[in-house]
């Protein structure tokens, strides 16, 4: 395994460490934002739970944008919805607006558990390919741990304490988007990837061989 090809699947698997922690930093903030905007039950329970409903929306149409733009613009643009929700989420005024902003997030959520293990898969080996996915579900329990963790650390530094908590998320999510933009274009240059679509006809993996200088070549890498 080069050290390179491992180093891509870490980026890629950093999706599941954002989907970890997403899910979980929220609920060191539940009972202030309720009694912020004075929630009833049941916007509480909708305002809390919009990520997962996003996530389930993301998680079902999460194979059309992966066929269609490619696995690496499709993590790419993950980044991008994953840093809006993020930021929209810290500075939200209202209820409502908390609600989208976290329903965006949550569909980039949902997107990622496609695209990402596909992504991984297809740039393994096969004889390391079980070992590199399973690398997005632990980041998924990762991230859900180092939630916790900041939630703890934050915890009685005032009202906005929340509002920091998101913002957080936005640090780690434009440094996920940056480092993956930058490894799969590293990746698609030295793998010799011209067209990013998919094309009929043509399957596998992006892995076909590895040279003496480790780099690898693909005659099917327009499936990434």
């Amino acid at each position: 395994m080069t050290n390179r090809l491992l180093l891509w699947s870490i980026t890629a698997a950093l999706a599941g460490f954002l989907f970890g922690f997403d899910t979980v930093v929220i609920s060191g903030a539940e009972k202030t934002i309720q009694n912020l905007w004075s929630l009833n039950a049941t916007q509480h329970g909708l305002a809390m739970s919009m990520a997962l409903w996003g996530t389930v929306v993301g998680s079902l149409i999460g194979s059309w944008p992966t066929d269609r733009f490619g696995r690496k613009q499709t993590l790419i643009w993950i980044g991008v919805l994953y840093l809006i929700s993020a930021i929209w989420s810290g500075l939200a005024t209202d209820v409502y607006a908390f609600m989208i902003a976290r329903f965006v997030g949550g569909v980039g959520v949902g997107i990622s558990t496609v695209a990402a293990p596909l992504f991984i898969s297809e740039i393994s080996p096969p004889s390391k390919r079980g070992r590199l996915a399973g690398m997005f579900q632990f980041n998924i329990v990762f991230g859900i741990l180092l939630a916790y963790a900041s939630n703890a650390a934050l915890s009685g530094i005032g009202e906005n304490a929340w509002r920091k908590r998101l913002a957080m998320d936005a640090g780690r999510r434009s440094d996920t988007r940056i480092n993956l933009h930058r490894d799969v274009h590293l990746f698609a240059r030295e793998s010799a990837m011209v067209d990013h679509k998919p094309r009929a006809g043509k399957r596998g993996s992006c892995y076909s061989s590895v040279s003496k200088s480790g780099t690898h070549r693909s005659s099917s890498a327009v499936a990434c």
